[in-house]
């Protein structure tokens, strides 16, 4: 389903396009509570034909929690294992509801960063878009910077049991980043656009 409903943050050029690209014929391959795989025969704009696998996966919220202990800005992140990549991994609050695919962005934000962390925050900020892997992927997340923080408890689904909770300096978060130790690609990328807009 497209979305024409502009939010702020999203820019004019978000109108899909072709590209020049025909689909001739398309296929679910595969299908789970979470995802679906589309396979399309394609026809490219130099007229060669192909195939194309599309993971297809309903928009998400990613949330950077920007709080203040004694003059200091700190940043929650949480930490959890990825089973794919047989990682334990540093990312922001973030995640989507299957069962509510048509729930609110705002909405999921609010409940997510709860569930993941027991903040609730006094102001939750749409900041903008970000594609999640658009060369195989068609997720789209929303982004969210929350303020106004206030700690209560967590609410963690079963499958999420694993995920610890930490609040660091932020100056401690973008040494992270330096250093590696931060390597979620959408984590990264949130940080980047805040810290381009100046919100950081």
């Amino acid at each position: 389903m497209t979305d024409t409903t502009r939010r702020p943050g999203e820019r004019d050029d978000e109108t899909p396009d072709t590209g020049g690209y025909v689909t001739l014929s398309t296929r679910i391959a595969y299908a789970n509570p979470w995802t679906r795989l589309r396979e399309d025969i394609i026809r490219r704009p130099n007229g060669k034909d192909g195939l194309y696998g599309v993971v297809e996966r309903g928009e998400f919220v990613v949330i950077l929690p920007l709080g203040e202990e004694n003059g200091t800005k700190t940043v929650t992140l949480i930490r959890q294992f990825r089973y794919p990549v047989q990682r334990r991994m540093w990312e922001l609050p973030m995640g989507m509801w299957e069962t509510r695919p048509d729930a609110e962005p705002d909405e999921v934000a609010a409940g997510e960063l709860r569930e993941e962390t027991g903040l609730v925050a006094n102001k939750m900020e749409h900041v903008g878009i970000t594609y999640q892997g658009a060369g195989y992927s068609t997720q789209r997340g929303h982004i969210y910077l929350a303020t106004g923080l206030t700690q209560g408890p967590r609410a963690l689904e079963a499958t999420e049991e694993d995920i610890t909770c930490h609040t660091l300096p932020l100056e401690e978060v973008r040494r992270m980043i330096r250093d590696n130790e931060i390597t979620c690609m959408v984590t990264l990328a949130v940080f980047a656009v805040l810290d381009a807009r100046g919100l950081l």
